[in-house]
């Protein structure tokens, strides 16, 4: 009798503990849309960069659950953003959380003006004296999110 008590015992908990203890947090209860840091370091001080629209997609069960943002331009979004001062020609790192794949737009008043080369995660100021909207666009597995900075050539 204590035998088949001890087994069924067992077996709640072997079954509390799988239901609970073992499900996967970082799918079910993982922050969604997840935050992502996003900074460009300039003399070693980093500077965070605007959050812009993103899209997010995740798997839950047999269900898919997207989440997709409009937001303003790069380029309007800049009208309200402090420049990071930086010299001419200078290297700027990016740096955004989990290691995304990184394409980096140049921004004028009218739109995208054209894709800046990205190598070892930095960009190369232009060497005249200027204000110069940058988008960084991050992708990883299952989302993307557009950032803005604004640099100033000295």
């Amino acid at each position: 009798m204590m035998r088949g008590i001890k087994l069924i015992r067992m077996i709640v908990i072997l079954s509390v503990s799988l239901l609970f203890g073992c499900s996967d947090k970082s799918v079910d209860q993982a922050e969604f849309p997840p935050e992502k840091t996003a900074a460009v370091e300039v003399n070693g001080s980093d500077y965070s960069m605007e959050k812009g629209g993103y899209r997010w997609v995740r798997k839950k069960g047999l269900e898919t659950e997207t989440v997709t943002t409009d937001h303003a331009s790069p380029n309007q979004m800049a009208e309200h953003l402090q420049p990071i001062s930086v010299k001419s020609g200078q290297k700027v790192k990016v740096k955004i959380e989990d290691n995304p794949i990184l394409n980096v737009f140049l921004w004028n008043q009218s739109g995208k003006e054209k894709e800046i080369k990205l190598e070892d995660d930095q960009i190369t100021v232009p060497a005249d004296k200027g204000t110069y909207i940058y988008e960084v666009l991050a992708e990883w597995k299952n989302g993307e999110i557009s950032y803005t900075f604004v640099a100033e050539v000295q």
